[in-house]
């Protein structure tokens, strides 16, 4: 990585440049700098409204960049150790699904981990490929699913030598890392390629002491969220290419699909925030590193709480552990992790990540402060002195293997009827159903219904998750295959 040349951010250099000349808009947005949406203007200030601008030869295009666009996208390569890079404005979600789109057609068989996010499974639906998975190794006590063990990918692709691709999760949302670098070996051995998801790990290409990024372990395309741990405005995100993938193809695949009319002020926070992490990243991590290595000691002292981290590495299901990520096992309090989200929220002004059934993630990043890592500490301990019960009857389990019946492109589009959750079991599931975040489905379209699947979504819904991905906004119906389909048709 060059550092000189580092320094540079070329959108926004362009954007601070267009804004001095003061240029007349008769052109989109409508709302012409602000000043036909003053309120609009009020709440986001006049100079960020100011910046919402369009294409224009001076700040180029993200649909087909040729000049400032292209120079960021060069650089954010540079930066991230790519051959290649793409900024994109439609999330993470969008990334994963280019990539999943670049390598895979109707019928392809892809492998991957169950676990996956929504967005990987939603390209599934669009291009037809079939997943192949990989059912990863589950912890019982936390609850969590964990990486794909290499035995698993070795067998899976001796059983689907026609596979296209291995898709892996780089890291989970817990922290729990794949050994990724053989996984890359295996699959480039039978001429498969390797597609990560590093929504979570933006911080592997710029810390010391964590686990490997993507693009150094080989991997063809890495979705990374900048807008998690890089600093970025929600909703930017990148999609990385190593030496080998045809870039001009790629950018094909992501213009099906991604606006047209690409907001400026995500492209700016991408390049400002590429700059930023080249620049200081390492110290920034470093500091990251320190703080959640600290609260997660605090955090066990307490008593009832579980934070774990790099104890958890196996070598195996559990290669590496991402030890920025503080994830809390909560049920030893007889509380389920989302009730204690819930109470930071509304009893102590905490918004943190995410509760599910048995833990909690409390995100921290390069924004967080000493001071605001004592006070999560102090309400945790708080939680487990006054709200401490017995666990008598709590679920354990977040991850339930799925049996795949038809492909989720198959049963998507196939004729649905609803039904009630409690009748749903020994059905083929036509829908989504998930808790968001982190997003990751307990039912994918094409997957039957068992009452493990029924118990764990009533429980779930009862116990205030958020859930998603139904017709139905109360979860109290599923939409399932209308007829009966044996297993194999595929």
């Amino acid at each position: 990585m060059n550092k000189e040349d580092q320094m540079r951010a070329p959108i926004y250099e362009a954007l601070e440049t267009f804004q001095k000349k003061r240029v007349v808009p008769f052109d989109v947005p409508g709302h012409k700098r602000g000043r036909g949406n003053p309120e609009l203007a009020r709440l986001l200030g006049e100079r960020c409204v100011g910046l919402d601008v369009n294409s224009m030869k001076p700040l180029d295009n993200l649909c087909h960049p040729v000049s400032v666009i292209r120079d960021a996208e060069r650089l954010t390569a540079d930066a991230f150790g790519a051959a290649d890079a793409f900024l994109m404005v439609g999330g993470t979600t969008s990334a994963v699904q280019s990539m999943i789109l670049s390598v895979c057609k109707a019928g392809d068989k892809i492998i991957l981990p169950r676990n996956v996010h929504r967005s990987a499974l939603n390209a599934l639906v669009l291009c037809g490929a079939v997943p192949i998975y990989v059912n990863p190794e589950v912890n019982s006590m936390l609850g969590i699913s964990l990486g794909m063990e290499i035995s698993q990918v070795e067998k899976a692709i001796k059983e689907n030598p026609d596979a296209v691709a291995v898709f892996v999760n780089n890291p989970t949302y817990y922290g729990i890392c794949s050994d990724i670098r053989s996984i890359v070996r295996l699959a480039h051995a039978h001429g498969m390629k390797v597609l990560a998801d590093e929504a979570h790990g933006t911080h592997l290409y710029f810390g010391k002491g964590l686990p490997v990024s993507a693009m150094e372990a080989g991997a063809d395309m890495a979705a990374v969220s900048m807008h998690k741990s890089g600093g970025s405005l929600t909703q930017s995100s990148l999609l990385l290419l190593n030496k080998g993938v045809n870039g001009d193809y790629v950018r094909q695949i992501i213009n099906l699909t991604q606006t047209t009319s690409a907001s400026y002020l995500l492209l700016s926070s991408l390049d400002i925030s590429r700059r930023n992490l080249a620049l200081r990243g390492e110290e920034s991590f470093a500091k990251v590193v320190e703080m959640a290595e600290y609260a997660r000691g605090e955090i066990n002292s307490i008593g009832g709480y579980y934070a774990y981290g790099r104890d958890l590495i196996n070598g195996t299901s559990i290669f590496d552990y991402d030890v920025t990520k503080l994830s809390v096992y909560t049920l030893g309090n007889g509380l389920a992790g989302i009730e204690v989200y819930d109470l930071l929220r509304d009893e102590y002004d905490i918004q943190i990540e995410f509760g599910d059934i048995c833990n909690l993630l409390a995100y921290i990043s390069i924004g967080d402060r000493i001071q605001d890592i004592e006070r999560l500490v102090g309400a945790l301990a708080d939680i487990e002195r006054l709200y401490k019960k017995d666990r008598t009857g709590m679920l354990s389990g977040e991850y339930i293997a799925p049996k795949v019946v038809v492909s989720p492109q198959k049963a998507f589009y196939s004729q649905k009827v609803s039904v009630p959750v409690g009748e749903s079991a020994g059905r083929i599931s036509g829908e989504f159903v998930m808790c968001y975040p982190p997003g990751i489905p307990i039912l994918a379209p094409g997957e039957m219904i068992t009452e493990e699947i029924v118990e764990y979504i009533i429980y779930a819904r009862e116990m205030g998750c958020s859930m998603q991905g139904t017709e139905d906004p109360a979860v109290e119906r599923l939409m399932v295959l209308k007829e009966q389909v044996k297993e194999g048709e595929r």
